[in-house]
């Protein structure tokens, strides 16, 4: 799977929920969120619905989990990339944090606004 976007992403941030760290084998998930008609994606994806409107996906071949697709409803829809699946390193800095109620002890907060759970739009 490949992906190109245009523009610059709406926003980004830092995931500590716990259904982001299981399915990322990770901490925390760094996403950057595009409106769909700036994202596009090629090859074979395969996924699942993590919770009601937000679907996971990732390449089939390697398992790189890449991209989910959110659904708000009533024309919400975004397209979320993740931070580590871009080729070049350091372009985005995340603008926030949810589910910092789940933020691992060690890790030291971001200075950028902090969400206990679902970030408030």
């Amino acid at each position: 799977m490949r992906f190109k976007t245009r523009g610059e992403p709406k926003r980004g941030g830092l995931c500590h929920c716990m259904t982001c760290r299981k399915a990322h084998a990770s901490a925390f998930n760094p996403f950057v969120v595009f409106e769909p008609a700036a994202v596009e994606i090629s090859g074979l994806t395969a996924g699942w619905e993590s919770s009601p409107g937000y679907v996971r996906a990732f390449c089939p071949v390697c398992g790189s989990r890449v991209v989910a697709v959110n659904d708000h409803g009533e024309g919400g829809r975004e397209i979320e990339l993740s931070l580590g699946s871009f080729d070049e390193a350091g372009w985005f800095r995340p603008d926030y944090e949810s589910w910092t109620v789940r933020r691992e002890p060690w890790l030291q907060p971001l200075c950028a606004p902090q969400f206990a759970r679902e970030r408030t739009r």
